[in-house]
This record gives structure tokens, C-alpha cells and sequence, in this order.
């Protein structure tokens, strides 16, 4: 019987103290994806996270523009952070290795879209269980985000960034969103309900991230950000 089997055996009857074992021990897988993350991810050096669709396919555009990331940030030193799977991850990854630069992939396990990309350093692929460990870990060592279209998961990364740096739980690093038509709508909702309407955020919080449509730009704003401040751990 697996975990999981023996957790839902548990809840159906009702056998409260099998399930406090369970989550006991499981601080223990928790700890283990924590220091194995920071033990290899601590002296990889700077890097930038590359985010955006497992789904995306070869012929998208926002492909090509994730593969030219990766290439530029590379050409300047910085590593390649992706979620490790396929799609506009993949091509984060493939720009990076192409180029001959450190492509760092962090997998999570999931039943049906996420397999790692074989572009990723066959010493820097990184398994999760846990969505929150792998967020902490691109949270502690990207030194930048670059944010391409995606779904759920990439607003979630998106979004506890900006929620971090805000509330100065982590230093400030740049985030930029590729695609302005993608963004745009989002953005404006932002802009004129979140704050013209409801006020719920201040209007210095719109200078957290920038919405670009190249991966130049993209870069640029990387580089020049760090022509201004040091390269510095995030917590």
C-alpha cells in the first residue's frame, strides 16, 4: 500500500493517530527536499529563473523567445533557472545549454503534464514533491524573473514574488513579464480595479515588475538592474 493509499485507508476510518504519524514523518521527506535543494543550488552562483507554460509547443513564438533568454543571460554569466519540465521551460533551459551556460532545472512530480527536459545539466536536475520547497528555492537563488505566458503555476510563482518583495520578506530583484498582449489585460486590472478602484495596493507597487515584448528587453532590464545593485543573496 503507498502513502497515499495508507492516508486515505485512515481518513475513511476515521484512524486519527495513524494520520498524526504520517504527517510527522513527513517534516522529514520536507527537510530532506530542503537541504538537498540548498546544498547543490548554493554553488551554482547567480541565476536567473525563466517561467512560463509546460504547454507551450516548439512553433510558439513565446518558445523562441524563452530559447533567446537563455542564451542572453548566459552570454553575461548568469545561469538559467526553469521548472525543469517542458514547454517554454524546455526552451529556457535549451537556450542556456545550447550556449554552453549553467541550466539548472527544478522537476516536481505530477501525475500527468511535468517530465524534465533533456537540456537540463545532467548535475543540476532537482526532484520535488513539495510545490512549496521548489518555490523557496527559486525564490533564494534567482537573482531575477523572467515571466512568459503560462497558466496557474506561473501566476502562482509570478505572484508570491511580488507578495515577497512587497512585503520585504526578500530583497528586491527585477521581475519582467514578456508579452504585452498576454499581460495586458491582467495588468490593466491591476492598474485600474486593484488600485484606481478598490486601492488595495499602492501605486509604487506597479514599479515591482516591468511588461516587455522581446527577450532583449527582457535581458536588459536584468543587466541594467544590477549595473545599479549588487548581486546579493534574496534571504
Amino acid at each position: 500500500m503507498t502513502s497515499e493509499e495508507k492516508i486515505r485507508s485512515a481518513f475513511e476510518n476515521k484512524n486519527w493517530q495513524e494520520i498524526k504519524v504520517t504527517d510527522s514523518w513527513s517534516i522529514f521527506k520536507i527537510m530532506a527536499e530542503f537541504v538537498d535543494g540548498f546544498e547543490k543550488l548554493a554553488k551554482i552562483g547567480p541565476c536567473v529563473s525563466i517561467f512560463g507554460s509546460a504547454r507551450t509547443a516548439e512553433t510558439n513564438k513565446y518558445y523562441e523567445i524563452a530559447v533567446e533568454c537563455g542564451r542572453l543571460l548566459t552570454d553575461r554569466g548568469y545561469g538559467v533557472i526553469t521548472g525543469g519540465g517542458p514547454g517554454i521551460m524546455e526552451a529556457g533551459n535549451k537556450g542556456a545549454h545550447m550556449n554552453g551556460g549553467k541550466s539548472v532545472g527544478l522537476n516536481i512530480d505530477l501525475p500527468f503534464e511535468q517530465f524534465h527536459n533533456k537540456y537540463i545539466d545532467h548535475n543540476k536536475l532537482l526532484e520535488f514533491d513539495y510545490f512549496f520547497v521548489r518555490k523557496v528555492m527559486f525564490m533564494k537563488y534567482s537573482q531575477g524573473f523572467i515571466v512568459l505566458p503560462g497558466g496557474m503555476g506561473t501566476m502562482d510563482e509570478l505572484f508570491e514574488a511580488i507578495t515577497l518583495i512587497q512585503t520585504g520578506k526578500i530583497a528586491r530583484f527585477p521581475i519582467v513579464l514578456v508579452g504585452k498582449d498576454y499581460w495586458g489585460g491582467l495588468v490593466d486590472w491591476i492598474t485600474n480595479t486593484m488600485l484606481g478602484k478598490e486601492h488595495n495596493i499602492h501605486a509604487e507597487d506597479l514599479n515591482l515588475f516591468r511588461v516587455v515584448d522581446t527577450a532583449e528587453e527582457a535581458a536588459e532590464h536584468i543587466f541594467r538592474f544590477y549595473d545599479k545593485y549588487v548581486l546579493k543573496p534574496n534571504f
